[in-house]
Formats: structure tokens, C-alpha cells, sequence
């Protein structure tokens, strides 16, 4: 016996649950769609446009012409570009771990409650980072002044010839002490963070166990903001690869000591707009952020695995 079906138009449709999850998807496209178009036109839509200039030259003769990746080739030949990228490599080994060490110091020292006017103190520590990395620095250079500045008038008050803060064996670490001046409360206030919402049950365990202060810090505090410390040390090294405000302020007073390839950004910028190598400055841009995310990447996976 043959069954007769209803015609597709008869046919009973489907509930309405398929159409509800359609209209939940679409919600949170909603809710993340301008996130994601602001994302694309400040990050996705710039980085395409550097890979794409990077992949041309534009000469005197011929004009602009596609290169593929002879540009790349150079940059990795360029003594001039890895003589920066092994400077701030020898800064952020030297500079990041006295910041960061400092910083978690004081944060400690806070933290501990036995630190008198521990607020005003919190605040005094994270004020110079409110200071405009460019009024920071040509206050420094300032200081650091033999013929005008703070240095000079040391040597002329008391007689003494302190050593050249700007000269080129010293400048290094004069920059360094300004960026360690500007940073070291931003990182002790993300130490300091992290540390209140350390759960006091581990510090009444370890005081029934007899830990001292020393083995209370090493046992129970730095273990349990590993976090943050990795966090800070990832922004650190991040920083210190984009180091450009202190270099090109200070090159105007000592233009013996840094030259405009001193860092790989500072270097990026004088070929691009002192030198209208546009198409060569995006390429060394982009290796130098691609050695920047390889090492930003190893900080974090040698972090977390410390913390497994």
C-alpha cells in the first residue's frame, strides 16, 4: 500500500531553535564586530601594508620596482641593524633584571605592612612613570649635562671631573637609568597587584609551619605571582626592542656617542624619514618584530614551564 506524502509546502517546519542560534551567533559578532574592525584597521591593515612595502624598491632609476624578498636578504646582511639589534640585546640582559628586581623590592617591601607611610610611598615610587617619556628624558640629559647640567655643576662645586654620562662607553647605561626611573613603578604596581590577592590561608599555613619572612617570600609569594612576573618580563623585553624616545632625544646631545643606527627603531626611523628608504625601513621593521615575538615567545614558555 502506497502512503501519500504532504506536499513540501504542507510539510510541518522546524522548530524555532535553529533560527534562535542563528540570532545568537550573529549577538556575538555583534558585540565583538568593532573590536574586530578596529583591530583590522590599527593592527592587520598596517602590518599587511609594511609586508607588502617590503617587498619593493624604489630607486632613482626604474623607479619602484618589485623585489621580493632582496630586501629581506639585506636586512639580514646589514652590519648596521644587527650592531643595534646586539645593543639592545646586551640592555634588556642588563637593564630588565635590575628594573624588575627593584620593582619587586619595593612591592615587597609594601606588602610586608611593616613599611611606614607605605601609600605615600607607592605613589612617590609610581609618579615618574606619569612623566612623558620625552620630558623624563631631556630632563636627564639635562642632568647629565657636563657644561650646564647637574654633572657639571658637581664637578665645578667640589673640584672632582666625574665621568662623561653621555660619552659613548656610558651612554648606555645612562639610558638605561632613565628608562629604569620611568619604569620601575609600573612594574612594582603589577607586582604589588598580584601580591594582594595572594590567599592568606598560605600565609597562616606557613606560620604555622615556623617560616620566617625570607621563607615566606621565596615559598609563598614569588610562587604564587609567577604570573605577573612573566608578564612584566615579556613587557620589559618588548620595550626594551622598541627602545626609540631616549636614543633620539639624546642623540641631540651627544651626536658623537649615538649615532642614528643605534637602536634598530631609531634606525628604522632615520631610514625612513631621513634617508626615504621607505621600502627598506618597513623590512627591517618587520624583522626586527619578528625577533621580538621569538624572544617575547621563549621569556614566556621558559616562565610557564618554571610554573608547571
Amino acid at each position: 500500500m502506497t502512503t501519500l506524502q504532504p506536499p513540501a509546502a504542507a510539510r510541518p517546519r522546524p522548530a524555532g531553535p535553529p533560527v534562535r542560534r542563528a540570532r545568537r551567533s550573529w549577538t556575538g559578532w555583534g558585540f565583538i564586530g568593532p573590536f574586530v574592525l578596529v583591530f583590522a584597521l590599527v593592527f592587520l591593515a598596517p602590518l599587511a601594508y609594511s609586508v607588502y612595502l617590503s617587498l619593493f624598491r624604489t630607486q632613482l632609476i626604474g623607479g619602484t620596482t618589485f623585489v621580493g624578498l632582496d630586501n629581506y636578504q639585506q636586512a639580514l646582511q646589514d652590519s648596521q641593524f644587527w650592531e643595534g639589534a646586539l645593543r639592545v640585546g646586551l640592555f634588556l640582559l642588563i637593564q630588565v633584571p635590575v628594573m624588575l628586581g627593584i620593582a619587586l623590592l619595593v612591592a615587597l617591601a609594601i606588602d610586608s605592612g611593616r613599611l611606614y607611610g607605605k601609600d605615600f610611598f607607592r605613589i612617590t615610587v609610581f609618579l615618574p612613570y606619569a612623566v612623558p617619556a620625552v620630558v623624563a628624558t631631556l630632563m636627564w640629559g639635562f642632568m647629565y649635562g657636563t657644561r650646564y647640567g647637574l654633572v657639571g655643576d658637581i664637578n665645578g662645586a667640589f673640584g672632582v671631573e666625574l665621568p662623561d654620562p653621555l660619552s659613548a662607553d656610558l651612554v648606555l647605561a645612562s639610558i638605561g637609568n632613565i628608562v629604569t626611573w620611568e619604569f620601575v613603578g609600573y612594574n612594582m604596581l603589577i607586582f604589588f597587584a598580584a601580591l594582594r590577592v595572594v590567599p592568606h590561608s598560605l600565609y597562616e599555613a606557613a606560620e604555622i609551619d615556623g617560616a620566617g619572612q625570607w621563607r615566606v617570600i621565596t615559598a609563598v609569594k614569588l610562587p604564587a605571582i609567577r604570573g605577573a612576573l612573566v608578564i612584566a618580563t615579556i613587557f620589559s623585553v618588548i620595550g626594551s626592542f622598541q627602545l626609540f624616545n631616549e636614543p633620539a632625544i639624546l642623540q641631540k646631545l651627544a651626536p658623537n656617542a649615538i649615532t642614528t643606527d643605534y637602536t634598530p627603531n631609531f634606525y628604522t626611523y632615520s631610514l625612513s624619514f631621513a634617508g626615504q628608504q621607505q621600502n627598506y625601513s618597513a623590512t627591517v621593521a618587520i624583522v626586527m618584530g619578528v625577533i621580538t615575538m621569538i624572544v617575547a615567545y621563549v621569556v614566556q614558555l621558559r616562565g610557564m614551564r618554571k610554573g608547571a
